[in-house]
C-alpha cells in the first residue's frame, strides 16, 4: 500500500534526526475512513517498518471518545488501554498502541507526525510560550496549555479542537502542546515536511545558535566514578556510569546558579529517561571531597524523592549518566543534553518554564511511562557476565578476540586492550555493530608499560564508571632452547608475560578496591589466561613456561592480598589453541616454529607437528574459546574460590 510506504518514509525521516526525535520518542499515523495505522509503543521511529505499526478499527476507537471512565487516574488509564487493545485489527501481534492513539484518530488529516523538536520545545517550555507562539505562527496554530498525558490530554485536545472548528473554516495543521511537543498533520507527507520546515525556521530566527564542542574530561573523574557507581548500585549488579563533557554541559556545571537552569524537567520524556531531578556536586577540588559531598547529597535526595538520581553533574568535570546498561545511559545523556539546549534557548522567549511538582509526580508514577522506561532498557539475558564491565588485554584477535566476542554476545561491556590499533578498532566496531544494549571500547595498550595500563584504566572508568573483571590475556611466545634463546628475547617475553600481569593487576586492583570501599560484599575478578605450560615444564619453551609458572605464583599471592577487598584472583590454564594464529599462522605460528626448532622428533611437515600435539590430549583435540569461556563464567559466578590455576586442557594436564 503506497500510503503505508509513505508513512514509513516520513517516520524514518524524522525518527533518524536527533533534532526532532531522541530515544525513540514521538509517533506517527495514517488513516483511512475505516482503519488507523499508528506507531506501537516500544518501537523506534528511525528504524520502524510496517510491523511496527498497530492497526486499529476507527469505529471501535470512537467508543473511547464517548465512554465515561473512572475518576481514578490509574484505573482510568488501564480502562483506556484495554479499549485500545479491543480496537486492534490484529490482536495476535500483541502490539501496544501508542498512548496518543485517540489524538491521532481525532485529527481529520490522513497523516500525522508528532515529535519533540529541540527548537520547538525551546518555545513550548518557556515563560512566554503561548503569546510568542501566536506572534510567530499565527492563529491558525492550535495551542494547548500543559495537560497531563493520556486520556485527560486527549479530552483536552478534543475540547479545544471543537472550539477551533467552530471558529475557523478549516482544520489546524499544527497543534502545539505546552511542555511536550508538536503535532503536524496533512494529507501528504510533502506538506508535512514543508510545515515542519516553516515552523522551525520561524522559531529558529529568534534564537542565537550555540556551538556545542567536545571538551576533555579531567582524569580526576576516574577516582570519583567508581565510588558513585557503587553508591548507586543495589544487589550484585553494578550500574553503568558514563561521563560526558562539552561546551554546553560545562555552561551548566560551572556553579550552582548555572545548574539551576537544569535542575527540573521540562517534558514527560525527560522524567521517563532521566528521572525528575539531577544531582549537583560542587566541591570537586579532590576526588575525596567530591565523593563525600555526593554521598551526603544522595542520602538527602533519597529521603526527599524516594529513588536515586540518573544524572549527576560534577562541577568543572562533566555530566554523568547512571543506568543499568550502556544503551540506557546513552539515551539518558542524550535526553538530558536536549534539556540543556531547551533551557538555554528558552531565554529567547522569557526563560525556562519547568513542570511543577504535581505534574512531575503524575508522570513519574504513570503506568504507561513506566512501560516505556522498561522497554528502553532492553531484555535481560540473566547470566553471570550480564552488564559486567570487562577488560580483555590482547583482545583484538586470536584467543583474546574470541573471549571478547563471547563476552559481548552475553551482554557484557568489553574493553579491548591491545597494541594493534588497526585491528583493535576494527574489532570494537564489529562488536558494536551487533550489540544490543552493551558496548565495546578499544584502548591501545602496552601491558608492559605502567603509564599505558594506567591510561587503560582511566579510559575504562570514564566510559563505564568502573570495572568488574580484568582478564589478563596478552602474551607473546618465542620458542627456542638454551642454545637459541637470546637474552633480549627472554627479557621481552618476561616483561610481557610476567611483569605485564603484575602491572595490570596493580592498576586494576586500585579501581576494584575503590569500589569495595563503597559497597561491601561486592565481588570482582582478576583472571589471568595462563597456559598448560604454567603447570608443567615445556621442552625448548622455557622462557614462556617460566613466565607462566611465575604468573601462577603471582595469582596465588595476589589472591591472598586482595580477597579481603572482595577481589578474586585466579588463573585459567588452557591447553593448546591449535586453530588460532598463535599456532596456525603459516609464517610465525608455533607449528612452524616447533618444526624448525626440531621439538617433534621425526616431524617433517606442519601436519606432523599438529598430529603429534593432538595425540597428547586425551580429548584428541585442541582447546577452544568456548572451553575457556566456561571456566571464565565459573570463576566469575562463584564467590568462594580464589588463588586457583584452573586447567582447561582436555585431560592433558591433571591436578595433583
Amino acid at each position: 500500500m503506497k500510503e503505508i510506504r509513505e508513512l514509513i518514509e516520513i517516520s524514518q525521516f524524522y525518527g533518524k534526526n536527533s533534532d526532532f526525535v531522541i530515544a525513540g520518542g514521538g509517533n506517527t499515523s495514517f488513516k483511512t475512513d475505516r482503519l488507523l495505522w499508528v506507531k506501537a509503543s516500544g518501537t523506534t521511529l528511525g528504524e520502524i517498518t510496517e510491523n511496527g505499526f498497530a492497526v486499529l478499527d476507527r469505529e471501535k476507537l470512537k467508543t473511547i471518545a464517548d465512554k465515561k471512565y473512572s475518576d481514578n487516574s490509574d484505573q482510568r488509564e488501564q480502562e483506556v488501554k484495554t479499549d485500545l487493545f479491543r480496537a486492534a485489527v490484529e490482536p495476535e501481534k500483541m502490539l501496544r498502541p501508542s498512548v496518543e492513539t485517540s489524538l491521532h484518530d481525532l485529527i481529520r488529516y490522513r497523516f500525522v507526525v508528532h515529535t519533540h523538536p529541540t527548537i520547538v520545545n525551546a518555545l513550548l517550555c518557556s515563560q512566554n510560550a503561548e503569546s510568542k507562539a501566536k506572534e510567530l505562527l499565527g492563529d491558525r496554530v492550535l495551542y494547548i496549555p500543559y495537560t497531563d498525558p493520556g486520556y485527560v490530554l486527549f479530552k483536552k485536545v478534543e475540547s479545544e479542537l471543537l472550539k477551533y472548528r467552530n471558529t475557523h473554516d478549516d482544520e489546524p495543521h499544527v497543534i502545539l502542546l505546552q511542555n511536550h511537543g508538536i503535532f503536524v498533520s496533512a494529507d501528504s507527507i510533502d506538506e508535512i515536511k514543508w510545515i515542519y520546515t516553516d515552523v522551525t525556521a520561524k522559531i529558529s530566527a529568534c534564537i542565537t545558535p550555540f556551538a556545542v564542542e567536545p571538551l576533555p574530561v579531567d582524569d580526576k573523574a576516574a577516582d570519583i566514578l567508581p565510588a558513585i557507581r557503587m553508591l548507586l548500585s543495589t544487589g550484585s549488579m553494578g550500574k553503568i556510569v558514563t561521563l560526558r563533557n562539552n561546551t554546553l554541559i560545562a555552561s551548566f556545571h560551572r556553579d550552582a546558579q548555572a545548574f539551576a537552569g537544569a535542575s527540573s524537567p521540562f517534558t514527560p520524556d525527560i522524567i521517563v529517561y532521566c528521572k525528575a531531578r539531577p544531582l549537583y556536586v560542587e566541591n570537586t577540588q579532590t576526588a575525596e571531597t567530591a565523593i563525600t559531598e555526593f554521598a551526603q547529597k544522595l542520602k538527602l535526595y533519597r529521603k526527599a524523592y524516594g529513588y536515586d538520581p540518573k544524572m549527576v553533574l560534577l562541577k568543572d568535570i562533566g555530566m554523568a549518566g547512571v543506568e543499568d546498561n550502556y544503551k540506557s545511559v546513552g539515551i539518558a545523556l542524550d535526553v538530558f543534553e536536549d534539556l540543556l539546549k531547551i533551557s538555554r534557548y528558552s531565554h529567547a522567549f522569557g526563560g525556562p518554564k519547568f513542570l511543577n511538582d504535581r505534574e512531575i509526580a503524575f508522570i513519574d508514577n504513570w503506568e504507561v511511562e513506566n512501560y516505556r522506561r522498561a522497554v528502553s532498557k532492553g531484555q535481560s539475558a540473566n547470566n553471570v557476565v550480564e552488564n559486567k564491565i570487562v577488560v580483555v588485554t590482547g583482545g583484538a584477535q586470536g584467543f583474546g578476540g574470541g573471549i571478547a566476542e563471547r563476552l559481548m554476545a552475553q551482554n557484557a561491556h568489553v574493553v579491548i586492550a591491545d597494541l594493534n590499533e588497526t585491528v583493535g578498532a576494527q574489532m570494537a566496531d564489529q562488536l558494536n555493530a551487533a550489540a544490543r544494549k552493551n558496548r565495546a571500547l578499544f584502548v591501545k595498550t602496552d601491558v608492559s608499560d605502567a603509564a599505558s595500563v594506567q591510561r587503560l584504566m582511566t579510559e575504562t572508568v570514564k566510559q563505564f564508571g568502573g570495572l568488574d573483571v580484568f582478564i589478563s590475556n596478552a602474551g607473546i611466545l618465542r620458542a627456542g632452547g638454551l642454545d637459541e634463546m637470546k637474552p633480549e628475547t627472554f627479557e621481552l617475553m618476561t616483561k610481557v608475560n610476567y611483569t605485564g600481569y603484575f602491572i595490570c593487576a596493580k592498576y586494576a586492583s586500585e579501581v576494584l578496591k575503590l569500589q569495595t570501599k563503597y559497597k561491601k560484599g561486592y565481588f570482582t575478578d582478576i583472571i589471568q589466561i595462563n597456559s598448560k605450560s604454567g603447570l608443567k615444564g615445556s621442552n625448548k619453551n622455557f622462557a614462556y613456561a617460566g613466565g607462566k609458572f611465575g604468573g601462577i605464583g603471582l595469582t596465588q599471592s595476589f589472591a591472598m592480598e586482595l580477597m579481603p577487598f572482595g577481589i578474586k584472583v585466579n588463573s585459567i590454564c588452557p591447553g593448546n589453541f591449535f586453530d588460532g594464529p598463535l599456532w596456525s599462522d603459516p609464517e610465525k605460528g608455533l607449528f612452524v616454529q616447533y618444526l624448525r626448532a626440531g621439538k617433534v622428533p621425526g616431524a617433517k611437515t606442519v601436519a606432523d607437528v599438529k598430529t603429534f600435539y593432538e595425540s597428547q590430549v586425551p580429548a584428541k583435540r585442541g582447546c577452544t574459546v568456548e572451553d575457556v569461556m566456561k571456566a571464565v563464567c565459573y570463576i566469575i559466578g562463584q564467590e568462594y574460590e580464589t588463588g586457583q590455576a584452573v586447567p582447561v586442557t582436555g585431560g592433558q594436564n591433571m591436578l595433583n
